[in-house]
Formats: C-alpha cells, structure tokens, sequence
C-alpha cells in the first residue's frame, strides 16, 4: 500500500512540473507574440496638449482600427521626450514642433513630417510679477524649451520691445511643470499652449504675446526613417485617415463633446475644458514652406 502511495505522489509531482514547465512555455510564447506584435504596431509619442486631440479622439474611438492600423500612444510631457523617442527608434511617429523637427533632420534626413497642427503658444505672465507688457520682463524668467518653437517665440518677443536689462530663459521642458510653476508664482512669465494656457488665464495670469498674431503655424506631428516599407507606409496612411476623421468629429460635435478625452489626456479639469477657446482642426497637410523658412539660421542663444 506504502509503494502505491509513493508511486501516486511520483506521479502527481511529474504531472505538476510537467504543467508548470508547460505554463513557462505558454508564458515565454505569449510574450514573443506580445513583442512581435509591439514591433509592428504604430507606436505614438504624444503630449498632453490639444494639438495631440485628434490623435486621442482618432484612438479612443477605434478610428485608428477602423483603418487597419494598430497605434499605441505613448504619453509623454516633454517634446524632448518624444524627439529622443522618436531618435531611438522607440516610436515610428510623435508630436513635436517644425523647430524642432527641422533641427533634427540635420542628423535624420529620414525624418519627415505627417502633417503640420493647430497648436499655438501664448507668453503669460505671472499676475504677481505686476508686468504688463513685455519690456516689463526685463531681470525676470521666462519659462520656455530650448531650440523648440517656444525658444524661437522668445527671440521674436525679445527682439519686438529690447527691454533694458537681461531676460532669464529658464529651461522647463515639461509643460505641466511649466504650468505648475507659473501657477505656485515660482516662475515670472511662461509660454503655454492649450490647454495649460486657459488653466494659466482662468487663474487671473496676464497674456502677453500669442504667436497666432505672427502668422505662424508651428505644431508638427513627424515620422522617422524607416516607413517606406510597404507595413509602415500603410500604417502611415491609415493613420492620416484617420487623424483626419478625427479631426472631422471634433470641429462638427466642438470640443466640449469629447471633455472626457481632453480629461483623461491633457489632464485638465472641468473649468479648463469649458473655457477652451474654439479651435479648428485641419486635416493632415505638410507646413507651409513660408513657415519652414522660418527654421532657417535661427540664432539660437543661451540668455
């Protein structure tokens, strides 16, 4: 009876680590297959910003599918993020700036824009800072991003008024920590874009220059080398299409439609999301070359 029962137990420990060596395996598969379908898949760097609000309306309601493209964002709140991102071939596409993108194709000629975008950048001022206008800023920060378009932003606004003494360009590459630190009065003036811009104004801070009144479209959403296969130029176009369907939803329901993407995304909070001014989301079109012109022999300066 002892050696039947011995045997019994032999048994049932074969049979386990037979299971548990199967469960490895099934394991290890499942994740290859996981891997082999993140290579493939569309991966997205984005921001919490508006200029990325078709691509989050595009995602969140199957848009991207419905065209035959898995996307996968991945959420940053830097454009120095997603440009390294995008560098280290971890993403396939991300949002940034014609500044920024043209900088970086002096290194990738590989990289290529999708389409410009409706972003802008307000110069808000600290309510407790007392400046009213720009000349005012003279021996205060200003919060911006190197050699990005709020940099460029800088120079124009700079160049316009020459205040008497030196201006402190602060460098904040996050734009919610640029936002909280206007907010906390940790920084004189900042440059934002939406939707930080109408927390900044909801809180009684002072706009002093919008780049709309320049005449310049500056947003940029870029791919990098590598789509001319035929996977990637699909993707590439499915994603247009449905970036554009996107953009179509949002301009005929208005932004208000989708609180909950802008809520979720952009993390902005409910007084934010009914203050936003209306914007116009243009399908997938390449900057203009009056704009790129632009990026040419900026003097890039480190005060």
């Amino acid at each position: 009876m002892r050696r039947i029962l011995s045997l019994l137990a032999l048994l049932i420990i074969a049979w386990g680590m037979s299971s548990c060596g199967d469960s490895i395996r099934e394991k290890k598969e499942l994740q290859r297959q996981q891997q082999v379908a993140d290579s493939l898949a569309l991966k997205v760097a984005t921001l919490p910003t508006l200029d990325c609000l078709p691509i989050f309306v595009a995602y969140q309601n199957d848009f991207f599918k419905s065209q035959g493209v898995d996307v996968k964002l991945m959420e940053y709140e830097a454009q120095i993020d997603c440009d390294r991102a995008l560098t280290k071939k971890h993403v396939e596409c991300a949002v940034s700036d014609i500044f920024r993108a043209e900088r970086m194709r002096k290194d990738d000629s590989g990289i290529k824009f999708i389409t410009s975008t409706s972003a802008y950048w307000q110069l808000i001022a600290n309510q407790k800072a007392r400046v009213k206008e720009i000349r005012q800023l003279s021996e205060k920060m200003i919060g911006m991003a190197r050699y990005s378009a709020t940099d460029y932003l800088t120079n124009v606004a700079l160049d316009s008024v020459r205040p008497d003494n030196q201006v402190f360009r602060i460098q904040v590459n996050d734009v919610i920590v640029r936002l909280g630190m206007l907010l906390n009065n940790s920084m004189d003036a900042v440059f934002l874009t939406e939707p930080q811009a109408t927390t900044a104004r909801l809180a009684g801070h002072r706009v002093l220059m919008d780049s709309r009144n320049k005449g310049l479209s500056m947003g940029a959403i870029i791919s990098r080398g590598g789509i001319n296969d035929q996977h990637r130029q699909k993707q590439i176009e499915g994603f247009t299409k449905a970036y554009n369907m996107a953009c179509d939803s949002i301009n005929r329901y208005g932004m208000q439609h989708y609180a909950d993407v802008i809520n979720r995304y952009c993390h902005a909070d409910d007084a934010t999301v009914k203050a936003l001014p209306k914007i116009v989301f243009e399908h997938a079109t390449q900057p203009k070359a009056s704009d790129l012109e632009k990026t040419k022999n900026v003097k890039w300066r480190l005060n």
